[in-house]
């Protein structure tokens, strides 16, 4: 997610840091630096000269200028300043006073708009409502097996509409809102049309949906890998329809990181969920001062801590942090580790929330292939359980018939041992200890 963005954003604080004094000369350099930056990630144009001017003003003030340390006020203001063109701050569903509310979710043909309607739905789930899932599409009526399909693999409710020729759309719908609310259901997500680009007579459809059910949340569903498309396309559904807020999918993928970085300035809606994946459970709400820190390099801890909160078992993750802090570290927990990281998704997406400085640094910094992992964890159920106990054991004779058990060569074996014993050896600094500490789960 937005590495080249990341990496030349980072390059350009990373000048800042480097001078002794700022001044409008290196200020204009830096300036310059992140222009190009932003540019070359699809963001627009308008949005990015807006951007640079207001850090100009604010970073050439002579408070930062004469303050202690003036490179890491500078710092902190592109941050806000990136913070403000995500949205500010973190914006909640609208719900209705009297059950049920209605979310109707709108977008292009390919966006994720289907499987976006189901992650919303597990997502409201857990918040401890009851939600309904349908789909409203007159031209297209197979789009509902798509979604009753995705509605059975998480045993969610589903509303099969009657949708075809001679059919009242009007009726349908009213019938769909009677069915809700006499069930008992806190919610209604309404998966509508899609086409591969905007016309009219989709834009009347929606209309017609939107004016009989009269939705608290018209959702717009965009494709971050689309860029400017995705942002282009996002006006004219608020234009047309009028939406309420913003959900992008595939954040996880190549995207530049235009349309993030766009679409709250050019629609004035906030974004409030991002999909990060294939997965149902690929699914976060929008953070925007996360992702600024994500995206400049400062970690994004919160997010890490809640996911940690969300899916580890934590008496187990109280017990590594006690072997971790008693160097009493084995490679049975170490493979222990690995499986509650598992649970929080990708291992490689987790160290890139880690911040790139500090006593981070080298966690941040690591290179791991997420199907290493699933290499290292057969090696490690190759051992025997006094090899696991005592690694130092591992000789050549040994470790030739762990990587013939595994089905791994000798130096993935290699590989694995030297890693865990690296991480043996960061146990045993001062700091490590104090980072642990940070975190919720290890006290």
């Amino acid at each position: 997610m937005f590495n080249q963005l990341s990496d030349r954003l980072q390059k350009a604080l990373k000048f800042i840091r480097g001078e002794v004094k700022v001044t409008e000369k290196n200020m204009e350099e830096a300036l310059r630096m992140i222009r190009l930056a932003f540019l070359e990630a699809d963001v627009n144009y308008k949005v990015v000269k807006d951007f640079i001017e207001n850090i100009k003003i604010k970073a050439l003030d002579q408070k930062v200028l004469t303050s202690l340390t003036p490179s890491q006020q500078v710092i902190k203001i592109v941050k806000e300043e990136m913070t403000s063109i995500l949205g500010r701050e973190e914006k909640t569903l609208q719900y209705s006073g009297t059950p049920p509310s209605i979310f109707m979710m709108v977008g292009l043909q390919g966006a994720g708009k289907t499987t976006s309607c189901g992650k919303l739905a597990n997502w409201i789930r857990r918040t401890g409502k009851n939600p309904l899932l349908v789909s409203f599409d007159m031209k297209r009526p197979a789009a509902q097996e798509q979604l009753k399909t995705i509605a059975d693999s998480l045993k969610l409710p589903f509303y099969e509409m009657k949708t075809g020729e001679g059919e009242d759309p009007s009726r349908l719908l009213s019938e769909l809102k009677s069915h809700t609310r006499n069930h008992g259901y806190d919610l209604l997500i309404v998966d509508t049309a899609g086409r591969l680009h905007v016309d009219e007579k989709l834009m009347e459809e929606l209309l017609l949906v939107r004016d009989i059910l009269n939705p608290q949340e018209v959702i717009y569903v965009g494709d971050a890998m689309t860029g400017q498309d995705a942002v282009k396309s996002a006006e004219i559904f608020a234009e047309k329809i009028g939406i309420t807020s913003i959900l992008l999918t595939k954040l996880d993928g190549d995207a530049r990181g235009g349309a993030a970085l766009s679409i709250v300035s050019v629609t004035g809606k906030p974004i409030k969920f991002v999909g990060l994946g294939e997965k149902l459970e690929d699914f976060e709400v929008f953070h925007p001062d996360r992702l600024a820190s994500r995206i400049l390099g400062l970690g994004d801890m919160l997010t890490i801590i809640e996911k940690a909160e969300t899916e580890a078992d934590k008496e187990e993750a109280k017990e590594l942090a006690r072997k971790l802090r008693q160097q009493t570290f084995t490679l049975d927990d170490f493979k222990k580790q690995i499986a509650q990281m598992r649970k929080m998704g990708s291992i490689s997406q987790i160290l890139k929330m880690m911040p790139q400085a500090g006593a981070f640094r080298k966690i941040s910094g690591l290179k791991v292939d997420d199907a290493k992992i699933d290499h290292f964890e057969a090696i490690i159920n190759s051992m025997t359980p006094q090899e696991r106990e005592y690694p130092k054991i591992i000789n050549g004779s040994r470790r030739r018939r762990i990587a013939n058990g595994s089905g791994r060569p000798i130096s993935d074996v290699n590989q694995l041992l030297k890693q865990f014993h690296e991480i043996k050896k960061m146990m045993k600094k001062d700091r490590f200890h104090k980072m642990l500490s940070s975190f919720p789960l290890s006290h």
